[in-house]
């Protein structure tokens, strides 16, 4: 009965430290990329502090606002895209989208406030 107590403890010993020399080479690995790691991110220039969106009514319906005018822009492409095979067209109605994009948002939108 020793015998196999003893053999049986032998066994977990060799998988505990066949665990543990496992575990340290996982921790050695990951402590080299670390070092790795800071050793890059030292040589980077510091990344200025990033500003935050701003908040609130109007800023979220400006964003939505933006969004429509985006929308409307790439569909207006899509649809000459479409329309028309002739690149001068195509390039013309880009054209005509870019200078019409201002003028759309000053009559529909109301952003004097």
């Amino acid at each position: 009965m020793s015998r196999e107590r003893a053999r049986r403890r032998a066994e977990r010993e060799a998988e505990q430290a066949k665990q543990a020399a496992l575990r340290a080479v996982r921790e050695a690995r990951l402590a080299r990329r670390r070092e790795l790691a800071g050793r890059v991110t030292a040589l980077l220039p510091r990344r200025p502090v990033r500003i935050a969106a701003q908040r609130g009514i109007k800023a979220r319906r400006r964003r939505a606002q933006n969004g429509l005018v985006a929308v409307l822009f790439l569909i207006a492409q899509v649809i000459a895209w479409l329309l028309w095979s002739s690149w001068a067209a195509r390039f013309g109605v880009f054209v005509l989208s870019i200078l019409l994009v201002p003028v759309f948002i000053t009559l529909v939108f109301d952003r004097r406030s």
